[in-house]
């Protein structure tokens, strides 16, 4: 079976202004690294909208309602210092939730054997009512529920490698025994969140602390003396990944120095960690990555390691 590639035009159309750091670029540069011949196998599919209902299992329906109420028919709107709409959002972030959902529902059929949605706007600071971080919704945990209610998965565990601790993930698993949240990111850094201590009502919830210009020795170790064990004991149905990329040493947001063989390594292992609980499911989501080359570049690694698996 193949690797599946989620993706829409639609989520070029999230114009968060000039030199603002989650520009549409980013997806661009991604989609033209994943044209290269070693991926031509790819089974490449439009994201449809998330429904109004898979939203809302995550987000109150007035969150829903009020976030795309504040789309601008020209122009900008801020919903906060650092979260930026225009008139193409709305489409984007229904398309980037829907693609979640809609590679899950792939995956569950048998028609792929793991998926990678290239979409923005990216999801995992987003907590149930408030927008952040350049979140609208949150992508991942709308495809958990979504796996949860349609598909009848129990145990569905969500994997954040983005350097910056989601936020929005963690409050969404850390009070429900059958959810599992592990996150590796830089500390401190924004948003705050994801202290080693914060281990969830039901100790699912694990997050790997990484210091200011810590590398691959750091991270590798952290991943496997803490975040594989825990997950393996979870014993996933399903395993949700939130891909971001600006852990990458080149990347301008924060100060870690992972490369595009980490990013690899730690796929392969989740990959395996799925192979032997999960029958091999993996959904993959984008969320940061900031320096377009290191992004391009550490995706394509990504990618090429689901397509392994």
């Amino acid at each position: 079976m193949h690797t599946a590639l989620f993706t829409h035009a639609a989520c070029l159309e999230h114009d968060t202004g000039e030199e603002h750091p989650e520009c549409a670029d980013r997806l661009r540069a991604v989609l033209a690294a994943l044209e290269d011949e070693a991926f031509m196998f790819l089974d490449r599919r439009d994201a449809p909208r998330a429904t109004r209902d898979q939203l809302s299992r995550v987000h109150p329906a007035d969150y829903v309602d009020s976030i795309l109420a504040r789309i601008p028919s020209t122009g900008y709107a801020a919903i906060d210092s650092d979260t930026v709409v225009s008139p193409g959002s709305g489409e984007a972030a229904l398309r980037a939730a829907g693609s979640v959902c809609a590679a899950i529902d792939a995956v569950m059929a048998g028609e792929v054997r793991n998926a990678f949605c290239a979409v923005r706007p990216p999801g995992h600071h987003a907590e149930p009512d408030q927008a952040m971080g350049f979140c609208l919704f949150n992508n991942v945990a709308v495809g958990a529920m979504h796996a949860r209610d349609r598909h009848g998965l129990r145990r569905i565990a969500i994997i954040d490698f983005d350097v910056h601790h989601g936020n929005g993930s963690q409050t969404f698993a850390q009070h429900d025994a059958d959810l599992f949240y592990g996150s590796s990111h830089q500390w401190p850094l924004y948003p705050g969140t994801g202290s080693i201590r914060e281990s969830g009502d039901f100790d699912n919830v694990v997050n790997v602390c990484l210091a200011p210009m810590s590398g691959s020795p750091e991270f590798r170790h952290g991943m496997a003396e803490r975040m594989f064990p825990a997950l393996e004991r979870f014993r996933p149905e399903l395993v949700l990944i939130s891909a971001g990329f600006d852990a990458h040493t080149r990347d301008p947001l924060a100060g870690l120095h992972l490369s595009d063989d980490d990013f690899a390594w730690v796929t392969r292992k989740l990959a395996d960690i799925a192979d032997r609980h999960a029958k091999g499911r993996v959904v993959s989501v984008l969320e940061g990555g900031y320096d377009l080359r290191a992004l391009a570049s550490a995706s394509a690694a990504h990618v090429k390691a689901l397509m392994a698996a």
